[in-house]
C-alpha cells in the first residue's frame, strides 16, 4: 500500500503541531480522514511553557461570559478526553482534579477577589469564600498575611508537556503523517486553499487545510491579507522548581494570587515539580528570559509561599501565547474556501484542547460547525463574508 507521505496528498493538512494542531489531527484521523501535519517539532511551542491550569472559574474575566461557556464545556469533557487519550497513547498526561485556591495578600487584593466571587456567582459558578485562617488550614505553606481566598474545587490541572507527548503518539497510532518542516506558504488553487509549500520546498496538497500555528498563524505566506488571522504573540515567563521529598507535600492544589497588580500562580505536579508563572508582556516575538522577569516571579511567589526560597530552581523558560483581539479563539471556516482556523486561544489553549479537537473534526468531516463554536467563527474579524447557501 502506498504511503500518503510519498504522494504528499491528504484529505486534511494541519499546519502547526502544538497541542491544538495535534488534537485536531488526532480527532480528525479517528473519524476516518487521511490527515497530514506540518511542523518542525510536533509537541513543541507554547505547550512546553504553559502551566496547564484548567481554570475556567478562577480565570473568569469581565466581558468574557461567552468564552466562559466554551471553557466550561471543554472542562466538562476533560476527564473522558484524558481517559481516551491515555488509552490511545499508553501515556499519562498528569491530569489532577486537585482544585484551585485563589488568595489575597492585602485589602486591595481582598476586594478584587470579593468582586470576582460575586461575578462567579452571578455567572452560576461554584466557588467558596474562605477566611485567611481557613486558607492556611488547607495550605499550611501559605504566608501568615493571607487575608482570604476563593476555593474552587472544579478548576483542575494537566501537564501540557505530557499532554503534547501523548497527542503525538496518539496521532502516529491513528495514521497521521508528520512532515517535519514549517509551512512557508499556503497553496491556493482557483480561489480555494489546496495545501502548502514547506520551507524545504516540499509541496503538500489537501482537500482542506487547518491553520493551527499558534502565535505564528498570522505569518503564513500566501494567505490573502483579509483572511490572515489577527493573532499576536504575548510573552510569558515561567519558572520550574523541584520539591525535594523532605518538603512534600508542599502544596496540595494550584495556588494563585494577584500581588501588586500582577498575577502569580504556583502549580504543583505529582512528580514533585512546582511551576511558577506567568508574566504577561507585549514584546512582539521576544522570547528572552530576563533577570527582571525571574526576580518578579520569585518575589511575588515568595510573598505568597515563603518556603519556595528553599527549593531548587531547575528551569526558566519564556513562551508566546497566541492572543486575538477579544482574547477568544478563532475556530472554523475562514473567508477563503478550504481554509479553517484553530488559533488565538491565548491563555486557554490547554483548557480548550478537548472541545477544539471535537469541533474541528466535526467541521472537517461534515462541513458543519458545531453550535458551541459558532460564536468564535474567524469571520467575526473578517471584512469578507462567505455567501450563505440559498
Amino acid at each position: 500500500m502506498s504511503r500518503i507521505s510519498e504522494t504528499h496528498t491528504s484529505d486534511v493538512l494541519v499546519i502547526g503541531g502544538g497541542i491544538i494542531g495535534l488534537v485536531t489531527a488526532w480527532r480528525t484521523a479517528q473519524r476516518g480522514l487521511r490527515v497530514a501535519l506540518a511542523d518542525p517539532e510536533p509537541g513543541g511551542g507554547a505547550a512546553q511553557v504553559a502551566a496547564g491550569m484548567l481554570a475556567a472559574v478562577t480565570e473568569l474575566h469581565y466581558g468574557e461570559q461567552t468564552l466562559l461557556g466554551l471553557n466550561l464545556e471543554s472542562g466538562r469533557r476533560y476527564p473522558a478526553f484524558v481517559a481516551e487519550l491515555e488509552e490511545a497513547s499508553g501515556q499519562s498526561v498528569g491530569y489532577r482534579a486537585c482544585g484551585t485556591l485563589a488568595v489575597a495578600l492585602d485589602a486591595d487584593d481582598r476586594a478584587h477577589l470579593r468582586e470576582l466571587h460575586a461575578l462567579q456567582h452571578r455567572s452560576g459558578l461554584e466557588s467558596e469564600w474562605l477566611s485567611g485562617r481557613e486558607c492556611r488550614r488547607l495550605e499550611p505553606m501559605l504566608a501568615p498575611g493571607v487575608r482570604g481566598g476563593l476555593r474552587v474545587d472544579g478548576d483542575h490541572q494537566v501537564d501540557p508537556r505530557r499532554l503534547a507527548g501523548a497527542l503525538v503518539t496518539a496521532c502516529e497510532r491513528a495514521g497521521v503523517i508528520f512532515h517535519r518542516g514549517w509551512a512557508e506558504r499556503l497553496s491556493v488553487v482557483r480561489d480555494r486553499a489546496a495545501g502548502a509549500v514547506l520551507t524545504d520546498g516540499e509541496e503538500l496538497t489537501a482537500d482542506q487545510v487547518v491553520l493551527a500555528g499558534g502565535s505564528l498563524s498570522g505569518r503564513l505566506g500566501g494567505v490573502p491579507a483579509e483572511v490572515l488571522p489577527p493573532v499576536r504573540p504575548v510573552k510569558g515567563q515561567v519558572l520550574r522548581l523541584t520539591v525535594p521529598t523532605a518538603y512534600a507535600p508542599f502544596l496540595s492544589r494550584t495556588v494563585r494570587a494577584v500581588v501588586r497588580g500582577s498575577d502569580v500562580y504556583l502549580v504543583p505536579r505529582e512528580n514533585g515539580e512546582l511551576v511558577i508563572g506567568a508574566t504577561s508582556e507585549e514584546l512582539g516575538w521576544d522570547r528572552t528570559v530576563t533577570a527582571g522577569g525571574v526576580y518578579e516571579l520569585l518575589r511575588d511567589a515568595h510573598e505568597l509561599v515563603p518556603g519556595i526560597t528553599e527549593l531548587p530552581l531547575t528551569e526558566t523558560r519564556a513562551g508566546l501565547r497566541p492572543a486575538s483581539p477579544d482574547n477568544a479563539p478563532l475556530l472554523g471556516p475562514s473567508a477563503l474556501p478550504g481554509l479553517h482556523l484553530a488559533t488565538g486561544h491565548y491563555r486557554n489553549g490547554v483548557l480548550l484542547t478537548p472541545v477544539t479537537g471535537d469541533v474541528l473534526a466535526e467541521l472537517l468531516v461534515t462541513g458543519v460547525l458545531p453550535d458551541e463554536a459558532r460564536a468564535f467563527t474567524p469571520l467575526r474579524f473578517s471584512p469578507v463574508r462567505l455567501e450563505q447557501p440559498a
